[in-house]
């Protein structure tokens, strides 16, 4: 790529997220309201992840996969959260260059995995819901490994090539990104090297990432509506859809934040902040309610570790 003023640029050392442009007053307001957040994303996620690993019944490929969608939701959102939370108190509000490419990175990493692993469960939910009989055949736990390894390697792959990309571009203009986190449109509106090669190689591989995965989710949920609406039990029909409609829930959120993000022209700083938030903090604490709120399984098995915890505590007050 072609650099504009290269040589009158001195090594970028760090950077300043700007983060929301609000009154100061406002600050405490917003801290609050992250930290909350990011205390139900770390309850919800980290007790989902408990709740599969403790409780036999929940060995399945569905929960295998809800597992993984938990614990990649943790470790995205705590690659922005905290040093978000940090900022708002922060006078210098600075990032270093290493600090900066590895929060993109691990960032990349999580939310393409998380792609890719909303379209495994969505290809799961075809097989349980329209060829119930082959499902235990079909979803075996090895296509369940592979499918959730794939989505960490594309993942990778992806960051890989993200990361490499953006920063290979100069930072001569300013060292100040107007976002909360490291990413790459922000990062781009600070470059003072040619982006029209960057623009192109960075639309493709977001069209190669979301197009498949959306193409998957439709087809397959094309698929279950047509078999639900063939059931005749009305509460059978009621719980297929029930099961359906929270996983496509996330799903929209996610997907229509991150082509809000990426594909629309990039002319609304404030709002990209806004579409940011929805898959950096909303997802995260949305789906282990969903996914909990909405399961009978789930909800069955937090009642046993409840109920063991309760009764080992009245045991304690007992001998005491």
């Amino acid at each position: 790529m072609g650099d504009r003023g290269t040589s009158n640029c001195s090594e970028v050392t760090d950077f300043i997220l700007v983060g929301f442009r609000v009154r100061p007053e406002l600050y405490i307001l917003l801290f609050l309201l992250f930290l909350l957040v990011y205390a139900m994303i770390l309850l919800g996620n980290v007790g989902m992840v408990a709740v599969i690993l403790t409780d036999p019944r929940l060995n399945t490929p569905m929960y295998f996969l809800l597992g993984n969608l938990s614990f990649i939701d943790l470790f995205y959102s705590s690659v922005i959260a905290p040093k978000a939370m940090i900022n708002f108190w922060s006078e210098s509000k600075s990032i270093s260059f290493a600090g900066c490419v590895t929060q993109l990175f691990l960032f990349a990493l999580f939310i393409v995995a998380e792609g890719f692993l909303l379209a495994a469960m969505a290809y799961d939910r075809f097989i349980a819901i329209c060829n119930p009989l082959l499902y235990s055949v079909q979803m075996s736990s090895r296509l369940c490994i592979q499918l959730v390894a794939g989505s960490y390697f594309c993942g990778c792959i992806s960051s890989v090539l993200q990361t490499s990309m953006t920063f290979s571009m100069s930072f001569c203009a300013s060292r100040a990104i107007d976002h909360f986190y490291c990413d790459d449109r922000p990062l781009q509106r600070i470059s003072c090297s040619d982006l029209y090669f960057h623009k192109i190689v960075s639309f493709l591989l977001c069209s190669i990432i979301i197009l498949p995965t959306i193409i998957v989710i439709l087809v397959s949920y094309m698929y279950i509506v047509s078999t639900v609406l063939k059931i005749r039990s009305t509460e059978g029909r009621k719980k297929a859809f029930s099961t359906c409609s929270s996983h496509l829930g996330v799903v929209s959120i996610l997907y229509g934040a991150i082509i809000f993000m990426y594909f629309i022209p990039d002319r609304f700083p404030e709002l990209s902040k806004v579409a940011s938030l929805c898959y950096t903090l909303v997802t995260p604490m949305l789906n282990p309610l969903i996914y909990s709120l909405r399961n009978k399984d789930v909800k069955e098995a937090l009642r046993k570790i409840l109920g063991k915890k309760i009764f080992l505590f009245n045991s304690i007050l007992t001998v005491i």
